[in-house]
Order: structure tokens, then C-alpha cells, then sequence
């Protein structure tokens, strides 16, 4: 059975996600709701608009929009330019998108087939093959959508092409063991040991997510593991040392590199587009200090003997 999947991105020349150079496939639907979240749109697991406000070249010049959509007083017009839309009362059939001549509704969300996505992938299997690169699902939660990921990934192998998987893995194991035979190279991250504060920051508790990443390991498979470093909820130091006392004990060292992402205001105009508060607004940062901090984070954990670095590198 062929499978469709909600893709919202496919972005070529990806380095960050997996070594080598990489097409990155970015899946909607999420079940966690990280509140330093850079990708709202991918939160959703079906196609919906987005408003861009400086991009309309206003209701008297233009109306398309209004003239489209099939409901009644849902945009919304401030001095004659579109700035929302009525969420509650929108069907997101996407005929305002249609319509729209100047970009200012952006369509978050296509329906593509495992060939169309292949046809995407080979533009650049000579890359893969000599930088050691290849295919990386993300999101989102690739896992919602853990049959066409399978899939996708079985039509990768057929052509020699490596897979990574870049998963909360805050997910039944049965939606794991579906793409498991056909995944080369596993991402997950951590971002909080107590389960309470996780669920506070981020919608769900840890649990299923840390039992999870401990099956993996225990199946010898080893993993690229991320930390985002968020000032004030993560960064403190009763939490970086039970997170590694996790990765030493629980994992049994089996972490191929320990990534320390920075924390940085991204995505804040995805969030009004979509009529979303973006909830890190109020954080401000001393970039120089918070950067000397995540340094000396990446120094204690390379102490325990955990492989660590800044940013998305697996080698120094």
C-alpha cells in the first residue's frame, strides 16, 4: 500500500541534521509543544494558511482573498491589509491561498508520495555520495506519519541512500519498529530530566521519551543526541549532571555526539502568521554570557566522558 505524507519543507543542501550533505523532509503534526518551538506550523498534522501581513497589497486594491474563501467575515483587514484569519471558523481549504497574487497567504503544508519525494531526493544523490550525506526525516514529529516515513526510507535503501530519522521518539515503540529495519542514523534530543518541568515547558512528560531512548540503545543502536540549552529552564547545573548520569548510566554511553544547541529567538514571525503568542517573546539574552555558559555545559559533560559539542558537528 502506497502512503501519502504532510510534508510543510523540503530543504536541499541541509548540513545541520546528519553528516554530509542532506535533503530534509520536514513532517506536520506534532504531540509536544515546545515553547521555544521554531517550527509552529509543523504542530498541526494537516495543511492550514498562513497570513503575512507586510506581503498584502491591500483589500482595495486586491480582495481576491475575500472573494475566495467560501465563509463569511473570517479575514481579517486592518487599514485595508490583511492581518488574520478566524481559525475557529476556517475550514483551511486553502482558496484564499489560490487566489492570493502577492504571497501574503502561505500555504503550510503539502500531500506528497513516496516517487514524489524521491524525485526530490535523487536530484542530489551525487552529493550524498561523496560527502557521506543523504536523506533526514524531521519536523514536527516524523513518527506520526511512521508508515510513509517506513516506506520512504525502504525506497531510500533500495537506491543506497542513507537515512536519519530526527524524532522527539515521544512515541508507541510499535511506530518505531516500523522504520527501524530501513534507518541508518537516529537524532533525538533531551530537554529535561524531571518529567514535571518537561511537561511545564513542553506539553508531555519525559518518560515515554527516555524509555524509549534507552530501547534504542539497548538494541546497540547508537545516536546523535541534542540538548536545546533554553536559559532558566534547562541550563541549571542539578539538571546537566542528571542528564549525563542518564547518558552514562542508562544509555550505557552509547551517544555517538552530544549536541548543545544554543537557544536563539527563531520563528517569531511563523507564530503571527499562524495568529499564535510566541511564548519566549519575554526572554532576553546576554549572547556573549549565555554562550560562555553553554561552553562550560559542553566542558562538564566531555569531564564524564561524553563526546560534546556546540552546535549541530559531530567532529572537532
Amino acid at each position: 500500500m502506497s502512503h501519502k505524507g504532510i510534508i510543510f519543507n523540503v530543504q536541499r543542501f541541509t548540513i545541520h541534521d546528519g553528516p554530509g550533505l542532506r535533503t530534509e523532509l520536514f513532517f506536520k503534526g506534532c504531540p509536544l509543544r515546545c515553547e521555544w518551538c521554531s517550527n509552529p506550523e509543523s504542530w498541526t498534522a494537516y495543511i492550514q494558511p498562513g497570513v503575512y501581513k507586510t506581503k498584502c497589497i491591500s483589500h482595495k486594491k486586491c480582495g481576491m482573498c475575500e472573494e475566495a474563501c467560501p465563509e463569511k467575515d473570517i479575514l481579517n483587514f486592518e487599514r485595508g491589509k490583511l492581518t488574520s484569519i478566524d481559525r475557529s471558523k476556517c475550514t483551511d481549504c486553502l482558496a484564499c491561498y489560490d487566489a492570493c497574487p502577492s504571497d501574503a497567504i502561505k500555504r503550510w503544508g503539502k500531500s506528497m508520495s513516496v516517487e514524489e519525494c524521491m524525485k526530490e531526493i535523487r536530484k542530489d544523490k551525487g552529493y550524498y555520495e561523496r560527502s557521506g550525506g543523504g536523506v533526514t526525516v524531521s519536523g514536527g514529529e516524523p513518527l506520526l506519519q511512521s508508515d510513509f516515513v517506513a516506506e520512504l526510507f525502504k525506497a531510500c535503501k533500495d537506491e543506497d541512500i542513507q537515512t536519519c530519522c530526527e524524532s522527539s521518539f515521544y512515541s508507541d515503540w510499535k511506530e518505531i519498529e516500523k522504520i527501524l529495519p530501513y534507518t541508518d542514523i537516529i537524532i533525538s534530543d533531551i530537554k529535561h530530566m524531571d518529567t514535571d518541568i518537561h511537561k511545564k515547558h513542553t506539553g508531555v512528560h519525559n518518560k515515554r521519551i527516555l524509555e524509549n531512548l534507552k530501547k534504542l540503545t539497548s538494541e546497540e543502536r547508537k545516536l546523535i543526541l541534542r540538548i536545546p540549552i533554553i536559559p532558566n529552564v534547562n541550563d541549571d547545573m542539578n539538571n546537566i549532571e542528571a542528564t549525563a548520569d542518564f547518558i552514562v548510566d542508562d544509555l550505557n554511553g552509547r551517544v555517538r555526539t552530544l549536541q548543545l544547541l544554543s537557544f536563539m529567538r527563531l520563528g517569531e514571525e511563523k507564530y503571527s502568521s499562524l495568529g499564535m503568542p510566541y511564548k519566549m517573546e519575554h526572554v532576553k539574552v546576554d549572547r556573549k554570557m549565555f554562550q560562555k555558559r553553554v561552553n562550560e555545559i559542553a566542558d562538564y559533560f566531555n569531564s564524564r566522558g561524553i563526546h560534546c559539542l556546540v552546535g549541530t558537528k559531530e567532529k572537532e
